[in-house]
């Protein structure tokens, strides 16, 4: 009777088990490709197709000295090592405050009809209130530059970095402070908007909460899970004030509007492990599921287990997308340990190839990111995609397997209107310093000389073959 009892239960467990690792596979699908069978030549695009490339403002315009990424590189952590790899600090990065129209030439070398620019938030809005006119009309002459040089420029509102003053009031950490952010958007709106057609809001909010609040690895360098949920509603009631707003100023019903989201699949390393489910599924939720949940229903549910637990709601969010950004690199395996400091510890598997981050190539990640997002039904903008190669020997592999998967989404039904590579030139990559080297275009930091690398040949050469 024991025996019967004891197989029962065996079987019992063992259906619960499948049904439970069925779940995740089905919510979580995975995918791979055999690149040996994938001729990836074969790809196509629309003719309207927009091609492009991005920088972020700190990352190459050179001596903003006004944000708290500044303060971040003249200081030292509590164990008095720079927070910066090998102590770098951005200084005159590439220079492209002054060298903008040289950079827009190589543009037009490339063939790319858009660029991908933030404006420098303290650059404009030094102090408090006091918005300095030169900096607005700097931001005039390179959109006008851009337009002569018949290249449409997209600008991003918000890349990682607050002036000082606004950080010292504690920045994104208090919902009251956003309402600043909104009065900077209004002023560089009504500035820009005759220029501009495409403004992305947020760029990354996942990642300045991660990297501020969990890793910190960025400023202000904080661990705290439950301010971390804090952060990333707030900058996420940045994003819906800022669309509003812009709607209600004059041009601003004809503005497309979208926030920039970095999309990162969380594997398990094991597909058969609940353990490994569960950990993955769980950093899926709060990096992915959190910001697309809000954006879709206007809940914000943000859970880290044992730590926080976060349930809002903003009717406001609903529908404040004209289109959505899509920054895509790779994914992460993850395994379960009973060790709390090694749990969210990514992995990788022995057959893929590498990049010089921490993370592999990832192709086949590049269509299911365009496939979760096509659930907006809007267009989506690949607002980023690129690699980080000192050597330059893998950027043409690279470029030209995801920009495949690109193609067969776009074959398979998703609504991408353009893609601009990360990044026209080699820059300060924030807490890596000059190390990761993303660009097309190299950059002598001591004569500021650019050279395209034999690399990006592949991406100047897919540009024009779809641009005829």
């Amino acid at each position: 009777m024991k025996i019967k009892i004891t197989g029962v239960i065996i079987a019992i467990l063992t259906i619960i088990y499948f049904i439970i690792i069925f779940s995740y596979q089905s919510k979580y699908p995975q995918l791979k490709w055999d690149w040996k069978k994938i001729d990836t030549e074969n790809m196509h695009f629309p003719k309207d197709f927009l091609w492009g490339v991005s920088t972020a403002a700190h990352q190459v315009e050179g001596n903003n000295t006004n944000n708290q990424w500044y303060a971040w590189e003249n200081s030292l952590d509590e164990t008095g090592k720079p927070r910066v790899n090998n102590g770098e600090k951005s200084g005159l990065a590439c220079d492209h405050w002054n060298r903008y129209p040289t950079d827009i030439k190589l543009m037009k070398d490339l063939g790319v009809k858009a660029y991908r620019f933030s404006v420098e938030w303290s650059r404009i809005e030094p102090q408090k209130g006091v918005f300095d006119s030169v900096a607005i009309r700097h931001y005039q002459d390179v959109c006008d530059s851009l337009i002569k040089n018949g290249i449409e420029p997209v600008v991003t509102l918000h890349h990682f970095t607050n002036p000082i003053w606004f950080e010292e009031m504690g920045a994104f950490e208090k919902k009251e402070n956003v309402k600043y952010f909104i009065e900077f958007v209004e002023k560089i709106f009504s500035a820009l908007q005759d220029r501009v057609n495409k403004w992305c809001t947020i760029n990354e909010p996942a990642v300045y909460t991660v990297d501020g609040y969990f890793t910190t690895m960025s400023p202000p360098g904080k661990s705290d899970p439950a301010l971390a949920g804090v952060v990333l509603r707030n900058l996420l009631e940045a994003h819906v004030q800022a669309y509003h707003k812009i709607k209600s100023l004059p041009g601003g019903e004809n503005a497309k509007i979208g926030i920039v989201k970095n999309m990162t699949q969380f594997d398990p390393y094991n597909k058969w492990s609940i353990a490994d489910w569960f950990v993955a599924s769980t950093v899926y939720k709060i990096f992915n599921s959190s910001i697309l949940g809000f954006l879709k229903t206007g809940n914000y549910k943000f859970n880290m287990p044992f730590e926080v637990k976060m349930d809002e709601y903003n009717s406001d969010a609903v529908n404040t997308l004209d289109f959505i950004g899509l920054n895509y690199y790779s994914h992460y395996y993850y395994k379960f340990t009973f060790d709390q400091e090694k749990l969210f510890d990514p992995h990788y598997k022995k057959d893929e190839i590498m990049t010089d981050m921490d993370y592999p190539f990832y192709p086949e990640g590049f269509y299911r990111a365009t496939q979760t997002l096509s659930q907006f039904s809007v267009p989506i903008y690949v607002t980023e995609n690129g690699i980080a190669d000192a050597k330059d020997d893998r950027r043409a592999l690279f470029t030209n397997r995801y920009l495949y998967a690109l193609s067969k989404a776009i074959k398979d039904g998703c609504d991408v209107k353009g893609y601009f590579y990360w990044s026209l030139l080699d820059n300060f990559e924030w807490s890596f310093g000059y190390d990761k080297q993303f660009g097309l275009y190299s950059v002598n930091l001591e004569t500021q000389e650019r050279t395209l690398k034999e690399g990006a040949k592949e991406y100047q050469k897919i540009v024009k073959e779809f641009s005829r």
